[in-house]
């Protein structure tokens, strides 16, 4: 049951990661395509920032499931958050 809890907020943080990624390249992006904006931002060196930017939904995330006592879905969120971090150090590395 707690491993569930944990998928699910793992899942709801990589969700909110994605959707974060979408938004903040489309505002970023000056009207050019979401795959194109993720092109320009690996040939420049920004893909790291750009998905770092896209995390910040999973804030709202957490602080949602905290307000619910859902801790170990919270958990998850926290999880997804440090797996992002991650693949961020290795892009930039």
């Amino acid at each position: 049951m707690v491993k569930k809890e944990v998928l699910i907020g793992l899942a709801v943080g990589l969700i909110a990661n994605a959707i974060g990624l979408f938004f903040a390249a489309t505002l970023l992006g000056k009207s050019d395509s979401f795959i194109t904006v993720l092109n320009t931002a690996s040939a420049e060196g920004f893909l790291g920032k750009l998905i770092s930017l896209g995390a910040i939904l999973n804030l709202a995330a957490f602080f949602i499931f905290i307000k619910k006592k859902q801790d170990y879905r919270a958990r998850g969120v926290l999880l997804a958050t440090v797996c992002i971090a991650v693949v961020t150090f290795i892009i930039k590395f």
